[in-house]
């Protein structure tokens, strides 16, 4: 797809839009705008433009399709896998000026927010109504709702209350023409045609702009215990969390976690916790609900089905000091990781029953191909986050051996059952590894559907997959 550039003539019709303030084009004012947490990737735009309202984004789109300038939309810029990058230049739209909650509608246990809405402001000012909004990703006090709809973010509590899919309801979106719809309706129930919200979740911006969000909400559980198991060996730990649930209990957490990225938040965080000697992984479980003797009876289970694997302590926070702290090693490790070291990050996703296949081969792979990696993530729901460290590997086997490692960690998840993103996307990064699990027919279809939205190509080009090719 050959776009054109951004001429004073289409500049001048931006600043008509948004005004002069929301605009942005000088290379310095730009360089926050030029990479998400994806590594370290670096690609500009030829201007940022700041909407506040969905006339403006319509007005936006309208322009940039009819002159084939590329659009890439951009919330706060946490993503892992390039989707914000804007790759081909042209409009960085940016969405931070839509922070509004819209209403919160506690008959029907419903809210309308605006995608620049923090996630993390979001769930504590529906808890302020006895409220919950479960999707919380590890970057909740940055990330915007937007781009968690985009991405279809998880989260830890995925495990009992599902992904973001199953809290929204409707979307307000403007699609490239400028045409401004409402994809479903405020209903729990939808059969009424093609689901579009369903559609735009995880779609990565490239079908159409969010500009409104209808998410449902759920009463917010009163009590929780949670607790810290420690174990000789991954596989241990990855073992015992399939038989967790099938002991009946269904966590309202379960992380995993491997020593070494334990130690490195200790050590860039300063976080206190106590690393006994022996211990290779450890299990993160929260237990919630309504019920005090309940959580307690779950807790015994749970204890149980630990004994089983060899576990070696398990750790009972008692105050919610305790709690805070113990989540933190949790939530801060991706930054940790990030600090240390040059890194990849991917995102393997199996059936739970299979981590510990998955990983075992993932270390099978680093011993292979020389390089280091640690593993931590959404073990209650199959979900592990495989950092891969560059250490002591040469710049020429990093750019070339570190790829044929990866592939067959991806052919191992896709070998498992499972699929290369349970959270993060594909975007840019992701995208040459799609054909290990998914077929030409696969991408036959997704280019039909992007062809129909977006026949222009404006709107997030070349993420997921190249534009009108083939795998």
């Amino acid at each position: 797809m050959v776009f054109n550039k951004i001429s004073e003539a289409i500049l001048a019709e931006l600043v008509l839009i948004v005004g002069e303030q929301s605009i942005i084009s000088s290379k310095a004012d730009m360089e926050n705008y030029s990479h998400d947490e994806t590594e370290d990737l670096h690609y500009y735009p030829e201007v940022v433009v700041k909407p506040k309202n969905t006339a403006e984004v319509a007005a936006i789109m309208q322009l940039c399709n009819k002159n084939l300038i590329p659009i890439t939309p951009r919330g706060a810029g946490t993503g892992l896998s390039g989707g914000a990058l804007p790759i081909r230049g042209g409009v960085l739209l940016s969405m931070e000026k839509f922070d509004k909650i819209l209403a919160i509608d506690t008959e029907n246990l419903q809210a309308t927010v605006e995608p620049g809405v923090i996630t993390e402001i979001f769930m504590n000012e529906v808890a302020n109504y006895g409220l919950l909004y479960p999707v919380d990703p590890a970057s909740k006090g940055s990330c915007f709702i937007g781009g968690n709809v985009s991405h279809g973010s998880g989260g830890p509590r995925v495990v009992k209350y599902g992904t973001i899919r199953e809290y929204v309801l409707n979307l307000e979106v403007v699609l490239p023409n400028g045409d401004v719809v409402w994809t479903g309706a405020n209903t729990l129930k939808y059969a009424s045609g093609y689901n579009l919200t369903q559609l735009m979740i995880g779609s990565e911006g490239t079908l159409a702009v969010i500009t409104k969000i209808v998410v449902k909400l759920i009463p917010k559980p009163t009590v929780d215990a949670l607790l810290l198991a420690s174990f000789k060996t991954n596989e241990a730990a990855c073992g015992a969390v399939s038989a967790i649930f099938r002991a009946g209990v269904v966590p309202s957490a379960l992380e995993f976690m491997e020593r070494r990225g334990v130690e490195w938040v200790i050590a860039n965080d300063g976080v206190s916790f106590n690393l006994q000697p022996g211990i290779e992984a450890y299990l993160l479980i929260e237990v919630d609900g309504t019920n005090q003797e309940v959580i307690f009876s779950d807790c015994e289970k749970i204890n149980t089905v630990l004994e089983e694997f060899d576990c070696q302590e398990v750790l009972f926070a008692d105050t919610a000091a305790q709690k805070d702290e113990l989540w933190k090693v949790r939530r801060t490790m991706p930054v940790s990781v990030k600090a240390h070291t040059v890194y990849k990050e991917e995102d393997t996703v199996v059936p739970r029953a299979s981590l510990p296949q998955l990983i075992k081969g993932i270390k099978a792979a680093g011993d292979k191909y020389g390089f280091e990696s640690i593993c931590y993530g959404h073990a209650g729901d199959g979900n592990l986050h495989v950092n891969i460290i560059k250490g002591g590997m040469s710049d020429e086997d990093w750019k070339y051996k570190m790829k044929d490692g990866i592939k067959e960690i991806f052919e191992l998840t896709v070998a498992l059952g499972g699929t290369i993103s349970g959270e993060h996307g594909i975007g840019l990064v992701q995208k040459d590894y799609m054909a290990i699990k998914f077929s030409p027919i696969h991408f036959a279809l997704w280019q039909g559907i992007k062809q129909t939205f977006d026949p222009n190509g404006i709107l997030n080009p070349d993420k997921i997959f190249n534009s009108k090719t083939q795998p």
